[in-house]
Parts: structure tokens; C-alpha cells; sequence
């Protein structure tokens, strides 16, 4: 049973954040950056809640703090001070200014006002702008995000002119993915023989070390400098199917430098991490390091040893469009059934691509939701009985309710330590969700037995 459809008009408890979180996030992988959200102060504290409760890492957001009168004769005097301010305070090499629905919904001309105030100081030394335009009323978190690499690349990026281009060096666009699953991607990357641009990358910004003195902006990131090379590269490496065939920041270096571009989906299981390898093979003209192949040899011994506890078991899905995509190609090649994918997502491509990304699945089998309400997500729950939930924290009350184990991926995790560090990516990354979706099997049967046992 395929369903798409809502039953009911108002959203209850929609499968999304807000689309400047995604902005913020993104921002957070860009040396020497701090964000400017151009609304309300009530935004900022919001969003800088939702990513320190996942991260638990400091975390400054900034606003230009409209108000009654800011709403009705417009955001232009108070951007310019907070803009000043922010420079005085942080000194920071780039500031970020995502828009919000209220600066969104009065119509204020944020690069118009950007150019007012660069040449109001043009004597003064100031940091690189990036706008991006992140109304939540159109879109979710995850176009947020892609949409401000996007608005970044096409800031800084030019032509290649008399650059060279650097045969070792690939740009890497990993999308929404964990700090863990970024320092996993660096390994990897590295042991083929390659250098990389990756953006963004908060691995150390958001999931640092423990600081003896407070620090305005933590280091790390990928700095402006780096990014103005991305379009003299050997190629661009894009994770993401709904991304493929549309203005996706790698088409833009790809279209102004003619970077090659690799699209490919999360390298989530064996079948698409093998995708993702056998590109950096090509790339690099290297084969597959041993210890990748000696990886993935054990994750298809584990594979074998698990079959027999999760055939056929049946899952719930619900996350990014990508993610799910991902997971959903995971679980089909160890055996279990994703009986339901579900997305706060509204590309409008959602099952298209997840069909064709995973043709081992029927849409006999599996519904597919699309803009999903997680109320959509625990009436179909209830319906389909599935042995586990996959997503992030916000389906606790489903997986407490329906008394199912839920898995925890993605963003966001609120209620457990460590949700920055799930690997999610690579043969290592497939090993530790293959051992979790088997464990959680088996105890659920455990706990659920009349006599329990102590031997598998």
C-alpha cells in the first residue's frame, strides 16, 4: 500500500524543522563564521536549543531582534547595527544572514541592505556576507541547508581563470550528515591519496574538545579561502539523490569551471558505499585500500551470522528525504522490510527516487509519505505493526506508545548523549546500525518472553 496522501488539512506535529535551522547548521561549517538571523529574537533562541540539546556544544546565534515597529517600517536599521555589533564583539571572517518568515513575509531586500552597508564602511576591514533566503513557510531544515551551501558557493566561487586544476583534490558535499560521519568521510578520502575541500564541515565546530577559556567561534571549518579554490578541482563528490538534476552547489562549480560532478546517494550499507568507493577509485586511480575491503568483508560475515534474526522483520522509517533513502537501501540489502518511509520532506520526487534508488522495494509493500505529519507517521505505525522505528528523537512518544524499539539516526537526538557521533556512513558506519537493528530485534523477543533466555 502506497500512500501520499494527508487525511487531514492542519499540521499536528509536522516531520521537519524550521528552514533556517538547516542554514544555521550549514553556516557552522565555515571557518571563522557566526550567524545573523535577519527576525525575531524568539528564532535564534529556538534553533540555538534544538542544535546545543543534539550537539551539546556552545552555540551563538545572533538576531537582529525585530520587534512591533521593525515588523511594520522594515528590518534595514536594525540588521546594520546588529551587523556592527557582531563584528565588534566576534571579529569574525565571515558572517552568515539567514532570513526568517517575518523578514521574509515584510519583503526586506537583505542583499540590498548588505551593499548599503558595505559601501556606508567601505574604509573598514569587513568579513565576507552570505545571504541566503530560509523563509520556514516554504521548505523545511534540509533545504536550509542546501540551499545556504549552495548561496555560499555561488557567493565565492568564480572562474578558474589561470588556476591549474589540482588532479589530487576533491570537493566533497556531504550533506546533512553527523560530525562522526564527516571525520569518517575525511579517513577515507585521505587513505585513497586525496586531498579535499569538504563544505560544510562542523566535525570540530560542533563537536570539539573541551575548552579551558570560552571562545567566541570554536575552530575549525572549512575557511573562504579554501572554498574559492573548489572550482579548480579534479572533481565534485555530492551525496544526496534528490539533489541530482537540480541547482545543487556542485552544478554550480560544475556549470562556472566545468568541475566534474559525481552525484551518488548517502553511502549508507554495502550496495551504495560501494558506489562511493569505486568513484574515489576512479578519481584517484588507486584501488580500494585493504582495510576498507577487509571492512567490508566483515560486515558481510556479519550479514550471514545475523540473517536468521532479522529476515523479514519490518521497519519504519522517517527522516530526510536522503536518509531515508539510505536507510531504506541499507535494510533491503540485510533482509528487512521497510514497510513505511516517511518525510517531513516535499521535493515532489520522494518516491520516484526511492524506487529507483532501491528496485528491491514494491510499493505493494512499502508506503511512502511525503510532507509527513508524525501524527500520518503513528496511525500508519499502528496500521503496518512494524518490528522497529529508524529516525531521530522526536518518535519517542510512537515507539512509546506502540511499545516498538526505535533506532536512533539523524537529527535530532534529544534524549540520548552522543547523537553527533553516530556513524552512519561507510562499511563501519553499516556495521554499527547493522549490530543495532539486530540487537534491537533480539531484545525486544527477549523481554517479550514468557520464560527469557540468556543464550542466542
Amino acid at each position: 500500500m502506497n500512500k501520499t496522501e494527508k487525511k487531514h488539512e492542519v499540521t499536528q506535529n509536522a516531520c521537519k524543522l524550521c528552514t533556517p535551522l538547516g542554514a544555521c547548521l550549514a553556516l557552522k561549517g565555515i571557518k571563522g563564521a557566526i550567524t545573523l538571523l535577519h527576525g525575531s529574537q524568539g528564532c535564534s533562541t529556538y534553533i540555538r536549543r534544538y542544535m546545543i540539546s543534539h550537539f551539546r556544544e556552545p552555540i551563538d546565534i545572533a538576531s537582529s531582534n525585530f520587534s512591533e515597529d521593525t515588523a511594520i517600517f522594515g528590518g534595514n536599521s536594525n540588521l546594520k547595527t546588529a551587523l556592527t555589533n557582531i563584528i565588534k564583539q566576534y571579529n569574525p571572517e565571515v558572517i552568515g544572514i539567514p532570513t526568517t518568515c517575518l523578514s521574509e513575509t515584510i519583503g526586506d531586500d537583505v542583499n540590498m541592505i548588505i551593499k548599503e552597508y558595505i559601501s556606508e564602511n567601505e574604509d573598514e576591514n569587513l568579513p565576507e556576507f552570505i545571504t541566503v533566503s530560509t523563509p520556514s513557510y516554504k521548505g523545511t531544515h534540509i533545504d536550509g541547508f542546501h540551499e545556504t551551501v549552495r548561496s555560499v558557493v555561488s557567493a565565492v566561487s568564480g572562474h578558474p581563470g589561470e588556476k591549474s586544476v589540482n588532479n589530487s583534490r576533491i570537493n566533497i558535499f556531504p550533506g546533512m550528515v553527523s560530525a562522526e560521519d564527516i571525520r569518517h568521510l575525511k579517513e577515507i578520502i585521505s587513505d585513497f591519496g586525496l586531498d579535499y575541500i569538504m563544505l560544510p564541515d562542523y566535525s570540530e565546530t560542533l563537536d570539539g574538545q573541551l575548552w579551558t577559556d570560552y571562545k567566541n567561534i570554536p575552530e575549525g571549518g572549512t575557511s573562504i579561502d579554501k572554498i574559492r579554490e573548489m572550482d579548480s578541482s579534479a572533481a565534485s563528490v555530492e551525496f544526496g539523490k534528490s539533489l541530482d538534476g537540480t541547482e545543487s552547489a556542485s552544478r554550480i562549480l560544475s556549470e562556472r569551471s566545468a568541475v566534474n560532478t559525481f552525484n551518488t546517494g548517502l553511502p549508507i550499507g554495502i550496495n551504495e558505499t560501494d558506489k562511493f568507493m569505486n568513484i574515489l577509485s576512479e578519481i584517484s586511480g588507486r584501488g580500494i585500500p585493504e582495510k576498507y575491503l577487509s571492512e567490508r568483508g566483515r560486515l558481510i560475515d556479519a550479514y550471514a551470522d545475523a540473517h536468521k534474526y532479522i529476515f523479514g522483520v519490518k521497519a519504519a522509517l522517517y527522516g530526510e528525504e536522503d536518509l531515508v533513502i539510505g536507510l531504506a537501501s541499507f535494510l533491503s540489502e540485510i533482509g528487512i522490510i521497510p514497510v513505511l518511509c516517511a518525510s517531513g520532506g516535499n521535493s515532489g520526487r520522494f518516491s520516484e527516487i526511492l524506487f529507483k534508488a532501491v528496485p528491491d522495494l514494491s510499493p505493494d509493500e512499502t508506503s511512502v509519505y511525503s510532507d509527513a505529519d508524525f501524527s500520518d507517521i503513528e496511525e500508519q505505525i499502528k496500521f503496518l505493526k512494524p518490528d522497529l522505528i529508524i529516525g531521530n528523537s522526536k518518535g519517542y512518544s510512537i515507539s512509546r506508545s506502540t511499545d516498538i524499539p526505535l533506532i536512533r539516526t539523524g537529527f535530532p537526538i534529544h534524549d540520548r548523549i552522543g547523537g553527533q557521533r553516530i556513524l552512519h556512513l561507510g562499511y563501519r558506519g553499516a556495521q554499527q546500525l547493522f549490530d543495532k537493528a539486530v540487537n534491537s530485534v533480539i531484545e525486544k523477543r527477549q523481554d517479550s518472553s514468557p520464560v527469557g533466555y540468556s543464550y542466542m
